[in-house]
């Protein structure tokens, strides 16, 4: 339902190193269903930002990984390149992970924006965008919380968006949380550390919860549980994953910043398998490509 307004685990991770850009050959059918999730199962939320990029393969290499998973699909932002225009909405998602929009749980980038008021992601996207809020929302997925955030507009001490996402962490009722914004507070790519976000983050550190999804970097990388400053807290830290893999050109992965435990420049979705108590999470690579990245964890 979208709203407005312990024990020991062990992380096990598989990295098969750094890939060709190639998108491979993928393999659907005609009319893909996404397959229904086992009655009584955890839940699943899948996703990726940068998605849809006329001329470029890639989104329709990850939406045929998304025809196979079940669950519900996030984005990331940058829906539709480059200015997010519904022509761009009708002839580059549509076609691709457009097949999978009853079921998805947008947020904006900044590409979205490159049309006035992304007026184009809004009018796409319809009622599920909340485009009262602008863009920014709150849902539950098999009894976790979902935090949708909207880094477009302002997120300073004084915006309505940090207001409301304080209010929202503060009622919850869920034991876990995760929150996906387009732009990255911290990032080994050429976009960051974007230290705008550092008022969202202290508030959802302050609220204990478990993972931040961005994208805004063509790149897939996954950080160490760590506070807003960037220092490691395996106690209460968030753990960060980029995930702006799900189609547009590739940027490459630059140094490693501190705490970042994996990095690739490949196509993917990011899945995410939540648990009463925890959660799994899979860097899935589009067909043809080898990088994996995979582990467990505990919520706080």
């Amino acid at each position: 339902m979208m709203r407005s307004g312990s024990r020991s685990w062990v992380v096990v991770t598989t990295i098969a190193g750094l890939l060709s850009f190639g998108c491979g050959d993928g393999g659907g059918a005609a009319n893909p269903v996404a397959p229904t999730p086992r009655p009584g199962g955890p839940a699943v939320l899948v996703g990726a930002g940068d998605i849809a990029e006329c001329g470029v393969p890639g989104s329709e290499a990850t939406a045929l990984l998304l025809d196979a998973i079940p669950g519900t699909v996030f984005t990331a932002g940058d829906n539709a390149y480059y200015n997010g225009t519904l022509d761009e909405f009708q002839r580059c998602y549509a076609p691709t992970w457009g097949r999978h929009k009853a079921r998805t749980r947008p947020i904006p980038g900044n590409h979205d924006y490159g049309t006035p008021g992304a007026s184009g992601y809004y009018s796409y996207f319809g009622a599920a965008a909340a485009p009262e809020a602008p863009g920014y929302y709150s849902y539950d997925v098999g009894g976790w919380q979902v935090i949708a955030l909207n880094s477009n507009i302002p997120l300073d001490a004084a915006s309505p968006q940090l207001a409301w996402l304080g209010s929202e962490l503060s009622a919850r009722r869920s034991a876990c949380t995760l929150a996906y914004v387009h732009h990255p507070l911290f990032t080994s790519g050429p976009n960051g550390p974007d230290a705008r976000l550092r008022p969202i983050w202290d508030v959802l550190h302050a609220a204990g919860v478990e993972v931040v999804v961005s994208g805004h970097d063509h790149h897939y990388e996954r950080f160490a549980p760590q506070d807003p400053s960037g220092r490691p807290d395996l106690a209460r830290g968030v753990r960060q994953f980029v995930a702006g893999t799900g189609g547009a050109h590739l940027y490459p992965v630059g140094a490693p910043r501190p705490n970042s435990e994996a990095r690739a420049s490949v196509w993917g979705v990011l899945k995410f398998t939540l648990h009463s108590a925890g959660y799994d999470w899979e860097f899935i690579p589009v067909a043809g490509q080898t990088f994996r990245d995979f582990g467990s964890a505990p919520c706080h």
